[in-house]
């Protein structure tokens, strides 16, 4: 199994408050459609952090490269893509081999 980290930094012009709304509720129901993810979190700071270089993660669990490659393909996977350009100035993805220490 994989993680793909998504960090993400909001759009200029975007309220904190909104950007929390966004990714712990509304990005969700995207998220909901891809087929193949066997677990989906979000993560948002806590309070604003005008220095941080990003304001919230989501974690992705896929079976394999191949299954999230082949459900970001799907529409539901732009469609999330697509979503999340809108709310974010700032995106990097990073593809993950979690291991748990404790």
């Amino acid at each position: 199994m994989i993680k793909v980290m998504a960090l993400m930094k909001r759009k200029d012009g975007m309220s904190f408050q909104d950007f929390r709304k966004w990714i712990l509720e509304d990005h969700v129901a995207f998220a909901r459609n891809l087929p193949g993810m066997r677990k989906y979190t979000s993560n948002v700071l806590r309070a604003e952090n005008a220095e941080a270089p990003f304001d919230g993660v989501s974690e992705m669990y896929f079976d394999s490269e191949q299954a999230m490659a082949d459900a970001f393909a799907t529409e539901a996977g732009k469609a999330a893509g697509g979503d999340a350009a809108a709310h974010c100035s700032n995106r990097f993805r990073m593809i993950c081999d979690e291991k748990l220490q404790f």
